[in-house]
């Protein structure tokens, strides 16, 4: 599967941070978006509860032809609590109520959410294998998984993409993963590509944020970190502007320049943050420009963890930790 080199995560229409904009305000960032070109739409089962692949379907009616269409799978709201369950028969009712809600025959690309650690992969993917085979779903991909992981599914079924966080504050892709999916002809689709906001300078204060918005359990955005990562903000809004472009597109470029295979996802609620991210493929940067963006946001610079250790727990991606 190719897939384009930019899509539109559309998560924040729904789910995670905070007040999610009206129904008929999600839906029409994504019309706007579908207007502007842009062909690959992510969503998931998780994502407020459904409603998220609902306003999709609903976005998307009429205009099926012009998507490539991502959704997932395995890790869902149950009785109002993240559950990931990634055996068999889940899988296969959670394919069909995906289908269901987006009001589709099938789905372009399904990922297994998360990996369940008390599931073999292997069935996991045989699982969505046999959705493939049954026209359900096009191809299978993998979320938050390592270079071990993919290895395990590839030997059970071909794997279009793996989706993992990737930004300059989330180097975990770098652990492996990137090279691997490189070699393998896999997509890696890279979901926060500006790092939450935190790239796109987006957040001026954690204490603004909504109590509902999940930034306020990540360890980046709590005060013991936070103070360290804001100083690196005048620095970081400098080289954008001495890009010629924002900060948020000077993030997108780095990664676009990562390879041709890195497919980044940035999500939001604003119809001119879209058009601000998306025009980032019609720019070009210097080389000394990415590299010192490399060097001033990065593994050494940025304080904290990536997720605290609940939520370390649900994923299987390589981390700094570890390969200390």
């Amino acid at each position: 599967m190719i897939l384009p080199r930019m899509g539109l995560g559309c998560m924040n229409v729904s789910h995670a941070y905070g007040v999610a904009p009206t129904p008929e305000e999600g839906a029409t960032l994504i019309r706007a978006a579908l207007d502007d070109g842009v062909r690959l739409l992510d969503t998931a089962t998780l994502y407020g509860g459904g409603r998220n692949e609902e306003l999709v379907g609903r976005a998307i009616a009429g205009r099926r032809h012009e998507v490539i269409l991502a959704s997932k799978g395995g890790m869902a709201l149950v009785d109002g609590v993240k559950t990931i369950d990634g055996r068999p028969e889940t899988l296969r009712a959670q394919v069909e109520a995906s289908l269901g809600r987006l009001g589709v025959d099938h789905i372009d690309l399904y990922y297994l959410h998360r990996w369940d650690k008390s599931v073999p992969i292997g069935e996991s993917v045989g699982a969505l294998a046999e959705m493939v085979e049954a026209g359900k779903i096009g191809a299978i991909g993998l979320s938050e998984v390592s270079v071990a992981r993919l290895r395990e599914a590839q030997a059970v079924a071909p794997i279009a993409a793996v989706q993992n966080e990737y930004s300059l504050w989330s180097r975990n892709p770098e652990l492996g993963m990137l090279e691997a999916t490189r070699e393998a002809g896999v997509a890696l689709v890279a979901f926060s590509p500006v790092a939450r906001g935190f790239l796109a300078d987006g957040v001026s204060s954690p204490a603004d944020l909504s109590e509902r918005d999940i930034r306020r359990a990540m360890p980046r955005f709590q005060p013991e970190h936070w103070a360290a990562n804001a100083a690196l903000l005048p620095a970081w809004r400098n080289l954008a502007a001495d890009a010629g472009c924002t900060p948020a597109q000077l993030a997108l470029l780095w990664l676009l320049s990562r390879g041709d295979h890195v497919v980044p996802i940035p999500g939001t609620t604003s119809v001119a943050h879209l058009r601000e991210d998306f025009a980032a493929l019609g720019l070009q940067a210097d080389p000394a420009v990415l590299a010192r963006a490399d060097e001033l946001i990065g593994t050494a610079t940025v304080s904290g963890q990536r997720y605290n250790p609940a939520q370390s727990a649900e994923v299987d991606s390589e981390t700094f930790e570890d390969a200390a």
